[in-house]
């Protein structure tokens, strides 16, 4: 197991690299590449990856606390069984991403594209998703209370029996989604009616 505290790397190729096993403590990497690079197991605590190329990478196992991933490429990385704790991921793609088994606890996912991915029967509790794109993604059995959906694309996503309760859904197509089973509040419940025309007072 290896250990790297305070480090900064910049435009570094990590590609295909063995990184497995490691422990980066607030490190800082800006438009780095760890394009197919083995990082199963690695834990991160206050680290920031800025720009950087995860494509193809795995990171399966690996556990990230308070770290930020922004603007950053993941297309078909392998995140089986990852844990994302108060992570900042805004504007980062997970395009074709494996995301079986991931834990993701609070934090900021705001302009994340997660078109078609499964977060099946996940604890998203608290969760920011401002403006996501989570177009075609199974959120069904999904906890999403206290969410912020705010103008999140949900076209042709999964909800049944998801809990919404609590979320802001301002600027949701509902007209768009099958809410058969979905759980709501009663200032939801406005919003949605409002959604089909509806003059609720």
């Amino acid at each position: 197991m290896y250990q790297y505290t305070d480090q900064t790397y910049e435009d570094t190729d990590f590609s295909r690299s063995d990184q497995r096993d490691g422990e980066l403590l607030r490190c800082t990497f800006v438009r780095c590449s760890f394009r197919g690079a083995s990082l199963e197991e690695i834990n991160t605590y206050g680290c920031r990856f800025t720009e950087c190329d995860f494509r193809g990478a795995s990171l399966n196992a690996s556990i990230h606390n308070e770290s930020a991933f922004t603007n950053c490429n993941f297309q078909g990385a392998n995140l089986f069984v990852a844990k994302f704790t108060e992570c900042k991921m805004t504007g980062s793609d997970f395009t074709q991403a494996q995301f079986d088994g991931i834990t993701i606890a609070k934090g900021d996912w705001s302009y994340t594209n997660l078109r078609e991915v499964n977060l099946s029967k996940q604890n998203l509790r608290g969760v920011r998703f401002y403006e996501a794109d989570l177009y075609g993604s199974n959120l069904e059995k999904a906890d999403l209370r206290d969410a912020d959906l705010t103008r999140t694309q949900l076209s042709k996503a999964r909800l049944h029996n998801a809990d919404l309760r609590g979320a802001f859904v301002e600027g949701i197509d509902f007209k768009s989604l099958d809410v058969k089973g979905v759980r709501m509040d009663a200032a939801q419940a406005v919003v949605f009616l409002r959604s089909f025309g509806a003059k609720v007072d």
